[in-house]
């Protein structure tokens, strides 16, 4: 094959891959999925977005409003750019609109019998070319895919918060999940004007797996009685030059998702390094969840 026409093939298979989705389904409509969805209405793709709950749907349509009113206020994008994305989004309580997607993206609680369920959900709907992705934080991506009959077709897209602003995803290959459904996501996250990194099928992948126990560790400062909350953000700020320190970022992470991502560590790996501070347990417990319930390390209006 002549070096012309081998990259002419590549450039049709390239093609077949940037045509092959264009509608998308995000499961689930809190901070994560409404940001993934503005994300990719922002890209010209035309979005369901998802929620079993109404009253969650009404609030993040809200919520996205202010964010473009606010946009539009700064001279950041034009009032017609910003009609044009939220026209682009077509809210849903009922997952069977999931039927005409050809990308789902899971974006529901981190809790695994929660995405499972969703999974076995979601794989009765969908024609069998549909993906079904997870933006699981943690959890496995084989197992989420064992869930349903089409696991080379599962992958985890793991993007960070607040995914309008954050260029990461971490692009995370199941077990079963096939070359060529790797290839789609990669060519669509890049399409979303994302960075796709590849990651292995760890628990906590390499994000969290570096993340989660420095957090922890901060936590322990505190229950050590080694430093109250604002000194170890402001070490950790002055000091490594984080722009957010530790305990600031877990309150807007939400203390009860750090937990779950600890918990996932710890029994992922059996090794008393991810062991969650018993502090942080005490909190999520009293509900002192961070910044969407009000309270965490900080309080918050």
């Amino acid at each position: 094959m002549s070096h012309a026409v081998a990259r002419w093939d590549e450039m049709m298979c390239e093609g077949a891959v940037r045509m092959g989705i264009r509608r998308l389904m995000v499961a689930g409509a809190g901070q994560m999925g409404s940001g993934i969805a503005l994300t990719a209405a922002r890209s010209g793709f035309s979005i369901v977005l998802y929620d079993w709950s109404t009253e969650q749907l009404n609030h993040s349509l809200e919520a996205l409003e202010k964010q473009l009113a606010r946009e539009v206020e700064k001279g950041r994008c034009g009032a017609d750019e910003a009609r044009e994305q939220l026209s682009r989004m077509t809210p849903t309580d009922r997952l069977e609109e999931a039927r005409s997607a050809e990308l789902v993206i899971e974006a529901v609680a981190e809790n695994k019998e929660t995405k499972r369920e969703l999974f076995r959900r979601l794989d009765a709907i969908c024609g069998e070319s549909t993906i079904l992705a997870s933006n699981t934080s943690s959890l496995s991506i084989t197992e989420l895919a064992a869930a349903t009959k089409r696991p080379e077709r599962v992958i985890g897209m793991h993007f960070m918060n607040p995914v309008p602003l954050m260029p990461l995803v971490e692009v995370i290959r199941g077990a079963a999940t096939s070359d060529h459904t790797f290839a789609e996501i990669l060519e669509l996250t890049r399409m979303l004007g994302k960075s796709p990194f590849e990651t292995k099928d760890f628990p906590g992948f390499v994000s969290n797996r570096v993340l989660m126990p420095m957090i922890n560790e901060a936590i322990y400062c505190v229950y050590e009685g080694v430093a109250v909350p604002e000194a170890v953000d402001a070490i950790m700020r002055l000091g490594m030059k984080h722009p957010m320190g530790p305990l600031q970022l877990a309150d807007f992470i939400g203390l009860d998702t750090c937990l779950s991502i600890m918990e996932t560590l710890y029994e992922g790996f059996g090794d008393s390094k991810y062991r969650p501070c018993p502090l942080l347990r005490q909190y999520v417990h009293a509900g002192w969840l961070g910044r969407k319930s009000g309270r965490g390390f900080y309080s918050y209006d």
